[in-house]
């Protein structure tokens, strides 16, 4: 039996799609989105919402466009954020062209619910006019009556059925700048539909497991169901739906990328569950430096682990290491190896500003191999 490498994600080729300058398929990043839940005609609320979540390393972000209010405020809300925004429609066309003309980057429409085949081509039109592109997101609890009555329920194969038929759509209209989705509840519906679509087109794919829960058990949710297609190299874009904060799904999200090593940004920290060996409070420096260490952006590692029994072998393939020691002497390792020993019980404060020192390390290292732009070349 032949065992295929343990760290090979051979990913889905597809079609490139742009959401404003954020490229999604063939072979660019796997990007992180959310959605805001405040009220998108409070432009003021909306727009910190859209900050925080940029700041959480978003890379989009949707918002809802129900009526002509939030419409109007979507264009405020464009000017004043640094991300590209979605603009969620649903059945109301002339909200998609409001958005398109808003500075809306993307719309999330489905084609066959919008009316008649004219308004499908205004929708077109002010896309296109506009340098927008779609996202069809099909879903499991809003399958069109016909493919139920066909079914009987959903089941992978109306879902795909649905997001072909609305793709059709807007090829019949000569627009092809789009991304699919094919969302539910359940993991394995979800997985299953997902894989069907992978085999049926090119489109580029946006993955997420819909109305997944609460923050703890809408994470798990999420992490199996989006894990298990990351890992077959399918998806592009993620959005982690969670109860919760949206600035939760991005960090969430972002740490699905991370653990399957499709996307590194921040601080990795990886620490043990603590046992009767510990010699220091790991929870509770673990929880510590996950918040003070939010603000690094760079790729980096970082392990603390309570005693010696794995401390020194997670330490070798860190970045930064910090191993519990006896009477109170704990192990400091860098790159791998040990470095220094450390005895002051404000262990928190030290790897921090080690964990500093290092990311900026890497940064000036980064800045010295990457060459300048050229005027030329800038223009």
């Amino acid at each position: 039996m032949s065992i295929r490498p343990y760290r090979d994600i051979d990913r889905r080729r597809s079609r490139r799609v742009n959401v404003g300058p954020v490229p999604i398929g063939e072979g660019a990043p796997i990007t992180v989105q959310t959605m805001t839940n405040t009220l998108t005609s409070d432009a003021g609320a909306t727009i910190a919402q859209v900050q925080a979540c940029a700041e959480a390393g978003a890379d989009i972000v949707r918002v809802s466009c129900p009526d002509e209010d939030s419409t109007r405020a979507l264009s405020e809300i464009v000017r004043n954020v640094d991300v590209p925004i979605v603009a969620d429609i649903h059945f109301h066309y002339r909200r998609a062209i409001e958005a398109a003309e808003a500075g809306a980057a993307c719309l999330r429409i489905n084609p066959g619910n919008i009316g008649n085949a004219d308004r499908v081509r205004e929708v077109v039109k002010a896309a296109r006019d506009h340098g927008c592109s779609m996202r069809i997101g099909v879903n499991g609890g809003s399958l069109e009556k016909h493919l139920l009555d066909k079914y009987g329920e959903p089941c992978p194969e109306a879902l795909v059925e649905s997001a072909l038929e609305h793709a059709r759509i807007l090829e019949d209209n000569d627009f092809f700048d789009f991304k699919i989705s094919v969302k539910a509840s359940d993991v394995f519906l979800t997985v299953a539909a997902y894989q069907g679509l992978a085999e049926a087109c090119d489109y580029p794919l946006h993955l997420g497991i819909t109305e997944a829960g609460g923050f703890r058990a809408g994470s798990v949710k999420s992490s199996i169901g989006l894990g298990m297609l990351l890992w077959a190299g399918i998806g592009d874009t993620i959005r982690v739906s969670l109860s919760s904060d949206p600035v939760d799904e991005v960090k969430v999200g972002f740490d699905i990328l991370k653990s399957l090593g499709l996307r590194h940004r921040g601080v990795n920290v990886i620490s043990c569950p603590s046992c009767a060996r510990q010699q220091f409070d790991v929870i509770e420096t673990v929880r510590a430096l996950e918040d003070r260490l939010a603000h690094i952006t760079t790729p980096m590692t970082l392990s603390v682990i309570g005693c010696v029994v794995n401390g020194p072998g997670e330490a070798r393939e860190t970045d930064i290491g910090f191993t519990g020691g006896g009477k109170g002497t704990h192990q400091v390792y860098v790159a791998g190896v040990p470095n220094h020993r450390w005895q002051d019980p404000n262990v928190i404060d030290h790897l921090v500003e080690l964990v500093e020192e290092k990311a900026a390390e890497i940064e000036a290292r980064r800045d010295e191999e990457t060459p300048p732009t050229s005027v030329a070349a800038a223009s």
